[in-house]
């Protein structure tokens, strides 16, 4: 589980939560179905407009990946290539057949099969930058779904405020029930701009720091892959697949 993710959206509700509370306000007083019901669901039925129902079915695989992402170790993974470049020097590329079996990742899996069937330097490449792309397009369906929610969660807040309002002043024959209609109406607006503000955006660019987590690591195995392919010498693979370690990391490489 990702700490920063979960402590995040722990600390920003309850920071909201327990001011209110310390204000003297009451947690049932904020809580109505009405004001949810507009903004929840106003919001989904918006972003799946401007998406898809498989895209918006998806949503629960997005927060796992937000929340449960992996974590790459690109040190270990650079070591890793360099190791099967010097067996694939020793033993020649089917030597790395009995590498395949410790390989979990599917991308690294298939670019080392790729490697080992012996395909063409421009073919491999080609078909791993096209697996690539369409990793990339997976990843954007889910961060644009969360960025558009964010962007329309205020608004339906909005609506459902002046929906209220609406009512409210329709019915306006007593003035001390009034100010508390008025106060209860902007409840929608409350939970818009939290909804927005501290799950939809967050987790947006949470999936956003996924994403390039992940590229980086696909990119890396197939500049690897390339690599062996070409037969490059081992210790000019290490000083090429360096450059994707942070700055610190390179000199203790």
């Amino acid at each position: 589980m990702d700490i920063a993710t979960v402590a995040g959206l722990i600390l920003g509700i309850s920071s909201i939560i327990v001011s209110y509370i310390l204000e003297g306000g009451h947690l049932g007083s904020v809580v109505q179905l009405p004001a949810l019901m507009i903004v929840l669901g106003g919001t989904i039925g918006a972003s799946m407009v401007t998406t898809s129902v498989p895209t918006i079915l998806q949503i629960p695989a997005y927060l796992k990946i937000a929340l449960f992402g992996a974590d790459y170790d690109t040190e270990t993974t650079i070591e890793r290539l360099v190791k099967m470049a010097e067996r694939a020097r020793r033993e020649g590329i089917l030597g790395l057949e009995n590498e395949l079996h410790d390989i979990n990742q599917p991308f690294f899996k298939k670019a080392i099969q790729l490697v080992i069937d012996g395909t063409e330097i421009t073919v491999l490449k080609g078909i791993l930058e096209n697996e690539l792309a369409f990793v990339e397009e997976r990843h954007k369906r889910g961060i644009d779904s969360f960025r558009k929610m964010g962007g329309f969660a205020p608004t339906m807040g909005i609506i459902g405020t002046v929906l209220g309002l609406i009512h409210t002043l329709a019915n306006a024959s007593d003035a001390n029930r009034m100010a508390g209609a008025i106060a209860g109406a902007f409840i929608a607006t409350l939970w818009g701009v939290a909804t927005a503000n501290l799950i939809y955006l967050p987790i947006s660019d949470k999936l956003k720091l996924r994403h390039d987590e992940e590229m980086g690591n696909l990119e890396l195995v197939m500049e690897g892959a390339t690599a062996i392919q070409s037969g490059d010498n081992p210790r000019v693979i290490r000083t090429r697949l360096t450059s994707f370690l942070k700055p610190a990391a390179r000199n203790e490489a």
